[in-house]
């Protein structure tokens, strides 16, 4: 059976739609909808039926934790516990907003939501309708990103039909979303705090209410955890296209040059590559099938449109992409995580010339 699909304003969402949203999550089932980062999947979070639909709907491992959000502030002392006052100020700055916060959870938590760990990841979004659908449904929707378990985040509401529409039970489609990353999480647990996945928010931002945080040291790593994920896109690989992606590193020339032999081999051998680029040097590229997602000088545009130019590089039945390595101001460090897990880690230089 089909999800159902309902239009709706993101600014001024139907009533009635909210509505309807929020019964099937009240009644245990699952509702994709849109944030200001990417479509979540949505169920009800202190309902461990409900997150046992979630992990089976993605394909995604029951030990790897999803995202409880919240759509008043006086709900967090509900979920959380231990909740330091630097946390409360980083709420009242950038709640709602593309921020979660890990503390030790409550008893009303259940384990089926936290991936059987003794904390909770919690959200407030910046967007009307998940807010309104938040309120609906109760206070507390579990909500990872509205994709298969692995494959790049949803930006539309058709990338999640693509890859869910057979599983869920409705979703709220309002649009592109804004921002396009997950957001970042900062581990409350460890002192001092931890980023456990970089965002819109980021380190200098956080450094400024925080002073000191640490980046956790698994951001870099190429091999897979052994420890349980303490937050979502810790462990497995994420965000990944169906052909191998690789990162080229090196000035702009050299990649262009680099990557124009590359392409070629890849056609001579009945193949097809997708190249991701920039405004600045997509002109640069004489083969291959060139994508370009924004110009260097607004990395927000370039986060915007990452995973939807992975997805159409599916449709378009690539056989393998090269992407160049997008190391932005303020949101570099968080596009460059994501092509890292999407690329398993396999970044490769460009030879001088």
């Amino acid at each position: 059976m089909k999800a159902q699909i309902i239009k709706i304003d993101p600014k001024h969402p139907d009533p009635k739609s909210i509505e309807e949203a929020g019964r099937i999550l009240r009644g245990g089932g699952l509702v994709a909808f849109p944030t200001e980062t990417v479509y979540g999947l949505g169920g009800d979070g202190l309902n461990p039926k409900s997150s046992d639909k979630i992990y089976q709907a993605k394909g995604r491992p029951s030990d790897n934790p999803l995202i409880v959000h919240i759509a008043r502030m006086q709900d967090l002392s509900k979920v959380a516990a231990q909740i330091p006052e630097a946390a409360l100020g980083l709420a009242e700055k950038f709640w709602p907003g593309p921020l979660t916060m890990i503390f030790p959870k409550t008893p009303v938590v259940p384990y089926e939501t936290t991936g059987g760990l003794d904390s909770v990841a919690v959200r407030m979004p910046d967007h009307p309708a998940a807010l309104a659908l938040i309120r609906a449904a109760g206070g507390f929707v579990a909500a990872p990103s509205a994709n298969r378990s692995g494959r790049p985040s949803p930006t539309l509401a058709s990338h999640v039909a693509e890859d869910l529409g057979e599983e869920i039970d409705l979703i709220l489609d309002g649009g592109m979303v804004g921002i396009g990353l997950e957001s970042t999480i900062v581990d409350f647990t460890e002192s001092p705090p931890v980023i456990l996945r970089p965002g819109f928010v980021s380190r200098e931002m956080l450094e400024q209410d925080l002073g000191n945080i640490r980046m956790d040291p698994g951001l870099d790593q190429t091999s897979e955890q052994k420890t349980p994920p303490k937050a979502p896109g810790m462990r497995y690989r994420h965000y990944a296209p169906k052909a191998p992606l690789t990162i080229v590193e090196g000035t702009a020339d050299q990649v262009a040059e680099y990557l124009n032999v590359l392409a070629r081999q890849e056609e001579q051998a009945g193949g097809l590559a997708g190249i991701l680029a920039c405004d600045e040097t997509a002109r640069l590229y004489q083969s291959g099938l060139v994508k370009s997602i924004g110009s260097r000088s607004s990395d927000q545009a370039i986060a915007r449109h990452l995973y939807q130019a992975l997805r159409e590089f599916d449709q378009e039945r690539v056989t393998c992409i090269y992407s160049e390595a997008f190391d932005t101001p303020q949101m570099g460090q968080a596009i460059m995580n994501r092509l890292r897990k999407a690329a398993g880690h396999c970044v490769i230089q460009a030879p001088d010339k």
